[in-house]
């Protein structure tokens, strides 16, 4: 088992402005971190405050029913998708299943192997590290506009692939189509494909389809070897929630079902409770939808930058992102992540990102002030 773990981003990013003192007097904007700045929906807490009382009580490991059943009328209202139980577990977020399923599933194969895009979300790499799993890179490029790009060889080495769409950080969306060819692929190879779909929910124009609506249109409506994680976070701006779930092939979900059991990440009820209404409910959703709407029409009026299809992220090329935030964050106490802390192999490098997480007219503050510094740069 390796554990020499690669510093996480922003642990990066403090390191690398610990010396910088901003202008004194100026607001402190953070760009950072991929966390809505928005309240929480009154109908969510109000859930909350109702269940407070639970807190004496033990979660299930499986989720309680209430809570499987708001999952499952998400999954049928968002994609239309009619699971069964078996075919879905709850988890204490995504970021502990991205990282103790690949582990579950890994265990006992020699020389494992995994796939993910380059630059990613740290956690696939923290998983492959403690795995003992070799990885190869989907590297994503502005040459193959950041869709990662399949080279049979590798993939027919591999044991577990993970797909990012709509992705983090560069904000890509794979279509319909592209992903259909990956459950084929996954299937001809026999690779378990997982699909990490928190940002699927935040699309600007047309929804974006599940991993799972691919799955049943390769023709494989019992989702063998296909898998996505979701998340309650962006979608209801509820990351306190600590809500997601893991859905698909239910032969793998029964084993990693047991897994789980040692694992003691259950929810406590009272957040259980809550999050059953956020998932069942899809109206309040529109209404972040709507904020990064008008979020991503300032940064296109005012930065010029393309408005993606999904997602709350820009991937801002500059000449240098490590002088560039550090200037940044020097002369206009504005913080943007390096997209080299997020890629290897020299991917990201060139490139800042920015999360448009807050409300308009603070985001109209930060991006006529970035603005403003790109001018002076020139």
């Amino acid at each position: 088992m390796k554990t020499d773990f690669e510093a996480y981003p922003f642990e990066k990013l403090n390191r690398l402005l610990a010396d910088i003192e901003p202008p004194e007097g100026t607001e402190s904007i953070s760009l950072t971190i991929g966390e809505p700045q928005f309240e929480t929906p009154a109908f969510i807490l109000d859930v909350l405050k109702e269940h407070a009382h639970l807190f004496n009580k033990y979660p299930r490991t499986a989720g309680e029913p209430f809570l499987r059943q708001g999952m499952l009328t998400y999954l049928d209202k968002r994609f239309g998708l009619k699971l069964d139980d078996g075919q879905i577990i709850p988890t204490f977020g995504t970021r502990e299943v991205l990282f103790n399923f690949p582990q579950f599933l890994l265990d006992g194969i020699d020389n494992p192997v995994m796939a993910f895009p380059n630059p990613f979300y740290q956690i696939y790499e923290g998983a492959a590290r403690v795995s003992g799993a070799q990885v190869v890179y989907l590297n994503l490029t502005a040459d193959n506009h950041f869709q990662p790009t399949i080279d049979e060889g590798e993939l027919s080495k591999c044991d577990l692939v993970i797909l990012n769409s709509p992705d983090n950080p560069t904000a890509s969306v794979l279509t319909r189509e592209q992903m259909v060819e990956w459950v084929r692929l996954a299937l001809k190879h026999d690779f378990i494909l997982l699909n990490d779909e928190c940002y699927a929910d935040l699309y600007l124009h047309d929804p974006i389809p599940s991993l799972l609506n691919a799955s049943i249109e390769a023709g494989n409506p019992e989702f063998r070897n296909i898998l996505v994680v979701n998340s309650i976070s962006k979608r209801s701006s509820a990351p306190g929630l600590r809500s997601g779930f893991i859905a698909g092939d239910a032969t793998i979900l029964g084993r990693y079902m047991t897994y789980r059991t040692y694992v003691g990440c259950a929810a406590p009820l009272p957040l259980q409770h809550a999050a059953s209404v956020a998932w069942a409910d899809q109206e309040h959703v529109e209404g972040f939808r709507e904020k990064y709407r008008r979020n991503f029409s300032l940064a296109k009026e005012i930065l010029g930058t393309v408005t993606p299809e999904a997602t709350f992220y820009i991937w801002m090329k500059v000449e240098d992102e490590l002088h560039y935030t550090q200037e940044l964050y020097r002369s206009h106490n504005i913080k943007v992540l390096p997209g080299s802390f997020l890629g290897r192999e020299g991917q990201g490098s060139g490139y800042v990102r920015l999360a448009l997480v807050y409300e308009e007219e603070t985001m109209r503050r930060a991006l006529e002030t970035i603005a403003h510094f790109n001018k002076e740069r020139k």
